[in-house]
């Protein structure tokens, strides 16, 4: 029976080899923000000034106790997304979803200030959509507000 021998580097071009096995590209700074929530509305596709498309819509994070009476949590989070996605399947499914879908969002964060009508500093967190799933829908319209607990599952409707 022959014997198996193991591959021995010196140390010094072993460390090296661990470095360089991952990425030959330079770190990026990255700020990225997954969410799971609930719908506002049907997402919006309008023209930006330099003619681009963009979809834009709301996702409710529902957080804290729920109330027993109405099945709601007691604090939602609004967060604003955006999306540059092009025209296709993906985006013809997130615009047909209702009001009150569960996704999952993967998105880049980025906080930007500006300057609003009254002069005023401002400060607002953007979130730029990258990836997302449908998680469930609502079962009718009256549960379709966000931190309802009556979900449908979807059966592989998603998108990535």
């Amino acid at each position: 029976m022959q014997s198996l021998r193991t591959l021995s580097l010196p140390r010094a071009a072993s460390s090296s080899l661990r470095r360089a096995a991952f990425s030959t590209s330079a770190p990026r700074p990255l700020a990225k923000m997954q969410i799971i929530g609930r719908l506002a509305d049907t997402p919006e596709v309008s023209p930006t000034s330099t003619g681009q498309e963009i979809t834009r819509f709301a996702v409710g994070v529902g957080s804290g106790p729920r109330d027993e009476s109405t099945g709601r949590q007691s604090h939602v989070s609004w967060f604003r997304v955006a999306s540059f996605m092009e025209d296709g399947p993906q985006r013809r499914l997130l615009q047909g979803l209702p009001k009150g879908t569960q996704l999952f969002i993967d998105a880049e964060a980025r906080m930007d200030t500006y300057e609003d009508k009254d002069g005023i500093k401002r400060t607002q967190l953007n979130l730029l959509m990258r990836n997302f799933e449908t998680l469930s829908r609502p079962q009718s319209a009256s549960n379709s507000s966000v931190g309802t607990q009556s979900d449908e599952p979807l059966a592989a409707a998603g998108a990535s």
